[in-house]
């Protein structure tokens, strides 16, 4: 009888041993392909910020070059660095380096961004550029080359040693005394030697040096690794909290964090959840899988990011925006308070395709611009800010928002949404004096989000 029941058993034990190891790999290689994609899109990051920043360093050297007569050269030149600048800044903000000090740089690269923007916008040919700006302008020539220089060092050990920016996470939750990784260490030599040059004369053309982003001016208190796994325990209605490993982040830097990293029990799906270390405000949600399919529209999508949002406590949230890529649809949403869209204060949700699941959540933005607002009567009625606009505008919506223009400042503008050319667009006159602030055009899927 034994003999006879083992012969059954055995064949199913070994099945059953089969499938689990078939699981297994298909979790582990689901896994390691995702780790994959962030990798590449660290590394295309960082090797399009070395470019940028040779082809950076060469413009200046350029427009130094340039004959001082020439006005439309200059501006040339002050536009193509203003462009550089500015796809370098796109750059930074997609390699993980909140965990470590990199601001000096950052500050420095948005200084050249508006010192280049604005000077190429004003009347060259009455408001010459002066010997102190030329002055400027050589030494963002010497700074750069050295910056470039720098991070072509860096570079090549990444190259070389077949080094990788998943590991710098792991050098800074280590807590090792120094922390021994190379990437690290390029970065903070770069931002050591930006802090250490003389104090530059940006002229009385550019608005001064932005703040530095930084959680410690949100509200509340420090809270404990403890009360950040309550409360990740919580959002994802985990009863065991010892499944979630917390991770402290960013230690002794203005972006001081936590990062929780657990599996979801019922479908095994990885997590990533970061909270602030002041407040234990969430500030990213990351739980990624393969969308095989698409079952539901825009419009589904935006009904469950703003249903997931609501749960969250963040009720006035509005979709502005849509993007969709491999059945994953992303949407950009502002906070609105009364009739106002306020830009800054903004959140982007990601959303699956085929269940409708939300897999993602970025609130940095938000939680870092979100404070006490209140807002005047426009100096300008509606119906004299619609007096700027191209007669041939079609408006077919109005509202108030507040945006950031070009000098970083905040300003209250009339939102006129409609078509011209047979293209939507949205344009944002200032609602004191009626000035074009911003011009953007408007795709079909972000009509149908907002609709």
């Amino acid at each position: 009888m034994y003999r006879r029941l083992s012969g059954v058993m055995f064949p199913i034990l070994l099945v059953a041993l089969i499938g689990m190891a078939v699981w297994g790999y298909q979790e582990n290689k689901e896994k390691n392909s995702v780790l994959i994609k962030a990798e590449n899109q660290y590394q295309r990051a960082f090797h399009d910020l070395t470019s940028h920043m040779g082809k950076l360093q060469t413009e200046l050297g350029n427009t130094l070059a340039v004959n001082s007569t020439h006005n439309d050269m200059y501006r040339k030149g002050l536009v193509n660095i203003w462009r550089l600048t500015s796809q370098a800044q796109n750059e930074i903000s997609q390699l993980p380096l909140a965990v470590m000090p990199f601001t000096k740089t950052s500050d420095f690269l948005d200084q050249i961004s508006k010192f280049s923007y604005r000077t190429a916008v004003r009347d060259l040919s009455k408001k010459p550029m002066t010997e102190e700006e030329r002055d400027t302008l050589f030494a963002l020539y010497e700074h750069s080359k050295e910056i470039s220089n720098e991070l072509s060092t860096v570079q090549h050990n990444i190259l070389s040693s077949n080094l990788r920016w998943m590991d710098v996470e792991m050098a800074i939750a280590s807590e090792k005394q120094p922390v021994d990784n190379a990437i690290l260490d390029g970065f903070q030599l770069v931002d050591k030697k930006i802090g250490e040059y003389p104090e530059i004369q940006w002229g009385p053309g550019t608005p001064g040096q932005t703040p530095l982003r930084s959680f410690a001016s949100i509200p509340g208190e420090d809270v404990s690794a403890e009360q950040v796994r309550a409360k990740a325990a919580e959002f994802l209605g985990i009863q065991d909290q010892s499944t979630l490993q917390v991770i402290e982040e960013g230690k002794g830097t203005p972006l001081h964090s936590y990062r929780v990293v657990t599996t979801k029990p019922d479908s095994g799906q990885e997590v990533h959840i970061d909270y602030t270390k002041k407040g234990g405000q969430m500030t990213w949600y990351m739980a990624p899988r393969d969308v095989a399919s698409k079952n539901i529209d825009i419009r589904g999508a935006r009904d469950a990011a703003l249903e997931f949002l609501d749960r969250l406590g963040f009720a006035e949230m509005s979709p502005i925006s849509f993007d969709e890529y491999m059945n994953i649809a992303s949407l950009t949403m502002v906070n609105r308070i009364g009739d106002v869209f306020v830009y800054p204060e903004k959140m982007v949700v990601e959303v699956a395709l085929d269940t409708g699941e939300v897999i993602g959540l970025q609130t940095a933005d938000y939680i870092l611009e979100k404070k006490e607002r209140s807002f005047e009567e426009p100096a300008m009625t509606e119906a004299e800010a619609r007096e700027n606009l191209n007669p041939e505008f079609e408006v077919q919506q109005t509202r108030l928002s507040l945006i950031r223009n070009e000098m970083d400042e905040e300003v209250l503008c009339y939102e006129f949404l409609g078509r011209v050319n047979g293209s939507r667009f949205k344009i944002f006159l200032n609602a004191n004096d009626g000035i074009e602030e911003r011009v953007e055009p408007i795709r079909e899927q972000d009509v149908q989000a907002e609709a």
